[in-house]
Parts: C-alpha cells; sequence; structure tokens
C-alpha cells in the first residue's frame, strides 16, 4: 500500500501570484495541441483536407480554448449541481473555485469550433478528424493535474498498487483512478487515434472513433473510479460520468457506420 506524495498544489509562488500545478496542466495541454498540430499541419495531406496552414492554428486554438472553459463550467453547472447554481447563481461564474465537466468541455468544443469553421470558410468534419486526435494528450495532462493535487481518487481496492489518498479523509487504500485515466483516456486514445488517422479515412470517422473510444474507455475507467460523493452512483448502479459517456458512444458510432455523405472522403 502506498501514500499520495501530498505534493505542494502550489508549482511557484513569485509574490503574491502563486501559479497552480493544475494551471500548468491546462498550459501543458495547450502546448501539446498546438505543437502536435503544427506537427500535422506541415504536412500537404492535412492542409488540403482542412484548407488551413499552420499560420491558423493559433485561432483553432483560440476558439478551441473558449470552448473547454466555457463547456467545461456549463457543463458541470448543468449535469451535476444544477440546484445549488440555480439557488447560487452568481457562482456560476467562479470557475476558480473549481468544478468543470470533461462532457461539457466537448460539447463547448465542438459548438467552438462549428463556429471557427462557419466564420472561416471550412469544412467541420475536416476540421474535427484534425483536431480530434490532438485532444488525448490535453486529457493526459488533466488527469495528471487531479493526481498531483489528490483528487478524484478511486475506490477502495486491494491491489497491490493501491494509494492512500489523505485528502478523502480515512486510510482507505484506493485505486490511483487518475493514473488509470492518464493512461488510457490520454496515452493510449492519443496512439490509438494518430495511427488511425495516418490513413484517409471518409470525414468524420477519426471524430467518431474518439467519441466512441473515449466513451468506453471513461466508462471502464468509471468502474475504479469514487462516484462523486454530492451525487453518488444514479440508474443502474452508474455514474453521472457514465451515463454522460453513452449517448457519446451512440454518437460516436452512428459516425463510424453511417455512409461517406456525398462521397466525402479524404484524399491524398
Amino acid at each position: 500500500m502506498m501514500i499520495h506524495p501530498q505534493f505542494d498544489p502550489i508549482a511557484l509562488q513569485l509574490g503574491p501570484l502563486a501559479i497552480r500545478w493544475y494551471g500548468l496542466m491546462y498550459l501543458v495541454a495547450f502546448l501539446a495541441f498546438y505543437f502536435a498540430g503544427r506537427s500535422r499541419l506541415s504536412q500537404p495531406r492535412w492542409q488540403a483536407s482542412t484548407g488551413m496552414q499552420p499560420r491558423d492554428l493559433e485561432d483553432l486554438l483560440f476558439y478551441g480554448a473558449m470552448g473547454v472553459v466555457i463547456g467545461g463550467r456549463l457543463g458541470y453547472v448543468l449535469f451535476y449541481k444544477p440546484d445549488y447554481y440555480l439557488s447560487h447563481p452568481l457562482e456560476a461564474l467562479a470557475v476558480w473555485q473549481g468544478g468543470m465537466s470533461f462532457h461539457g468541455g466537448l460539447l463547448g468544443v465542438i459548438g467552438a469550433l462549428w463556429l471557427y469553421c462557419r466564420l472561416r470558410g471550412r469544412g467541420f468534419w475536416p476540421v474535427m478528424d484534425f483536431v480530434a486526435p490532438l485532444v488525448p494528450l490535453g486529457l493526459a495532462a488533466g488527469r495528471m493535474g487531479n493526481f498531483i493535487n489528490g483528487e478524484l481518487w478511486g475506490r477502495a481496492t486491494d491491489l497491490p498498487w493501491a494509494m492512500v489518498f489523505p485528502q478523502a479523509g480515512d486510510a482507505v487504500a484506493r485505486h490511483p483512478s487518475q493514473l488509470y485515466q492518464f493512461a488510457g483516456e490520454g496515452l493510449l486514445l492519443f496512439g490509438f487515434l494518430w495511427w488511425y488517422s495516418s490513413r484517409p479515412r471518409a470525414h468524420g470517422r477519426v471524430a467518431g472513433m474518439f467519441l466512441a473510444g473515449y466513451a468506453v474507455l471513461r466508462f471502464l475507467a468509471e468502474f475504479a473510479r469514487e462516484p462523486d460523493a454530492f451525487l453518488g452512483t444514479l440508474a443502474l448502479g452508474l455514474t453521472m460520468g457514465q451515463l454522460l459517456c453513452l449517448p457519446m458512444l451512440a454518437f460516436g458510432l452512428w459516425l463510424l457506420a453511417r455512409p461517406a455523405p456525398g462521397g466525402a472522403v479524404e484524399r491524398v
């Protein structure tokens, strides 16, 4: 049995300014997206598919970042604590107090990229297929931030790598579920999507594979993750995260199975 190292959540203190590890993980996520995206846009194939040049990546990242923050916060408010924020509406703006939802962030990114494509005259599905393999590295960074903070710990277990999280307020050995998600939804999904998107696919297929792959990996990881204390398990003994993965999985499978619209297949 191991004990969580109890990292200082503040990575760097500059006078009154405190730079936290979790904030740095967001920076790592955006940098990973940027540099991996530049690598891809250096290839004529992706330039032809998306109509973008490397210089366009800054704007794409800006839209995506806004979608993550706005959608992630709104998703948390609506999916996890709607009654509380209905009674305390101004606190919905207090992002610094914590509380973000991946599924809300995903919807925010989809909406932001739809707006980007509409304003710039780009094809929505080619851009989504370009973006999808870049996302898991950011998810990996976020889960590492959760582990550093000692939050979102797992359920009790007696496995040899079980870990005690003092933040849980007990001495129970638990799954280090943040690391499971770091490895699964982060590194594993990134490697698979990078490989899958290395060949031309019908438009929407790469995005569909991301949706289905994330949904399956997150659904499985939730069995090791402690449910939110204020929600517990819901219908069929599933967590909110698992329930939100079901429509995500269904839509991803639909994108993978549908005929290519109008023969819309990426060309090399």
